[in-house]
């Protein structure tokens, strides 16, 4: 294996300099960990806040029964057993569910949960358990819904399904026919390459769905089956079991609203002060929860002293919605920003691996932290990766690209590339052609003006429709030059469907199984081995 840092950005975003220990941006997150005396000073927070935490035991139980609808593993099992007893803290990171694995980011960001937990574990000398926490309470179905493969012609294609007819509600209770995953699998089938993995891939898919589940529930048994081995504990954030430990933050979320909203306005303020945008501003009276209803999941606001909703379906008074937590905690939600409080209230986050949009929303969260008496975990940014496939290096070679330029500069290098094999100098001789032909029809204008005025008109558009036809003419040229050099013009779109498909990362744009299709479970096993970063720079792997 090899694995290459990539040039860095220009550190202009709030992540960006976050990762790079910028002490500015660091300050409005307290801790960094590349320092290791915050991971101990963290530890040593949890360590005498265990009390104002969710009950470990309930916590591990209810972790237990979810654990038991997915595929089993003795390592996530003696996971779930340490998380039950004091003195074990989390690294967590967290997704919506992505059909079939979703993007490769998600596995990075797995692979990142669990290499920074061992990574912890051995510098704190106590156990540290790797949980992913799948946002299924989310009802954004539409970006959970599909997954991009490579077809034969090396395209990208979307694999999806469509959300069912209905309101909007939570992904993890949005349930799916057993022929909206046959259609999916089909069209899987149909478009991954033949290889010698693909029949083992599509039965392992075939058997998570076997039931009909939601995507939440085919999205963890999957990372259960990635994962299992590393001890990966799969955490649905809609599950009702943890609703219900979660009722008491639920409380302090409701009965303190105001001040978690101005917390929230204070932390806005100190990222836009150091010149930083917002990634999402919070809107005046969002009370940062929504509710479950039979019409959908309603984000709440408040309005003259009630939560109510954008279209004022609902209208509750404080004490209406206080007592969903007790009656029916699992009709309560939380939103992007109170969300990271109510983990810190069910786990012991040690560190929360995010991505950079995620840095980004949590550098405004300091205040509500520190209102509801908490403290910001460490966060560690998600390791970013593009794979280079081993069939990429001669082509490469052959055109004089290096990785970056091929991520890069493609369209530039490739335009430069085929200019160099253009001997008849087509752009140059049309050019001149144009010119020369404007210059000699001018007089003739001019003359046919003079003759009768209302000719000036015909003879311009006679020149123009002349000017069509050289047009016309360079491009069937470009084509039949093109054409001639057809099979290298393949190879420089292969290239850039591997590396950058779209001009996009590649990390965003294919699924996981996209390589699983091509290379096997040794292409996992491969990621476990490349060495864990804390500051997440984006590296090249590739198998030796």
């Amino acid at each position: 294996m090899k694995v290459i840092s990539l040039q860095e950005p220009v550190l202009r975003s709030l992540a960006e300099r976050y990762r790079h220990q910028d002490p500015q941006t660091v300050s409005l997150f307290g801790s960094h960990p590349g320092n290791e005396e915050d991971w101990r000073r963290r530890a040593d927070w949890l360590d005498r806040l265990e009390p104002a935490r969710a009950d470990r035991e309930r916590l591990a139980n209810a972790l237990r029964q979810y654990q038991n609808r997915l595929p089993a593993h003795p390592a996530a099992s003696r996971s779930l057993d340490l998380l039950g007893r004091p003195g074990s803290l989390v690294v967590v990171g967290g997704q919506q569910a992505g059909l079939f694995g979703g993007a490769l980011l998600i596995f990075y960001k797995a692979l990142t949960v669990i290499q920074a937990a061992r990574r912890a574990e051995i510098q704190l000398g106590r156990p540290v358990v790797p949980v992913f926490w799948i946002a299924g309470e989310d009802h954004d179905f539409d970006e959970a819904n599909h997954v991009y493969v490579q077809e034969t012609d090396g395209s990208a294609r979307r694999i999806r399904i469509e959300r069912p007819e209905g309101f909007r509600r939570a992904v993890s209770r949005t349930p799916l026919a057993p022929e909206d995953w046959e259609q999916a699998l089909t069209e899987l089938a149909d478009t991954l390459p033949d290889t010698e993995f693909k029949s083992g891939l599509l039965s392992g898919l075939r058997s998570h769905a076997s039931d009909s589940p939601t995507l939440s529930l085919a999205f963890a048994r999957l990372l259960a089956e990635w994962f299992g081995q590393d001890g990966l504990v799969l955490l649905d954030a809609d599950d009702p079991e943890l609703r219900a430990l979660e009722a008491p933050m639920f409380r302090e979320l409701i009965e303190r609203n105001d001040d978690l909203e101005q917390a929230l306005r204070r932390g806005e303020s100190a990222v836009t002060e150091m010149g930083y945008p917002l990634q999402a501003e919070t809107a005046p009276g969002s009370a940062s929860l929504f509710l479950h209803h039979d019409l959908g999941r309603l984000l709440l606001s408040k309005e003259e002293g009630r939560f109510t909703d954008r279209k004022g379906t609902v209208s509750l008074a404080r004490d209406e919605l206080l007592a969903f937590t007790e009656d029916a905690p699992d009709r309560l939600s939380t939103n992007a920003l109170s969300r990271p409080l109510m983990q810190d209230f069910l786990l012991p986050v040690l560190a929360a691996v995010l991505g950079p949009s995620e840095l980004a929303y949590w550098g405004v969260l300091g205040p509500a932290f520190e209102t509801f008496g908490m403290q910001m975990p460490i966060l560690v940014p998600r390791q970013s990766f593009t794979y280079m496939e081993p069939s990429l290096h001669k082509l490469l070679d052959k055109y004089g690209l290096t990785p970056e330029q091929a991520m890069k500069e493609w369209e530039e290098r490739k335009a430069k590339w085929l200019a160099a094999q253009d001997r008849w100098d087509l752009d140059g001789t049309f050019a001149q052609a144009k010119s020369q032909f404007i210059a000699s029809y001018a007089p003739v204008i001019e003359t046919v003006s003079k003759l009768q005025p209302g000719l000036a008109d015909l003879s311009q558009r006679n020149r123009d429709k002349i000017l069509e036809q050289i047009a016309y003419l360079e491009s069937r040229s470009r084509e039949a030059f093109e054409r001639q050099h057809d099979a290298a013009l393949r190879q420089w779109d292969r290239i850039r469907s591997s590396l950058a498909p779209g001009g996009k990362p590649q990390e965003r744009v294919y699924g996981t199984l996209h390589f699983l299709n091509l290379y096997g479970p040794d292409w996992l096993n491969l990621f476990r081995d490349v060495p864990y970063e804390a500051t997440g720079s984006h590296r090249l792997v590739e198998m030796a």
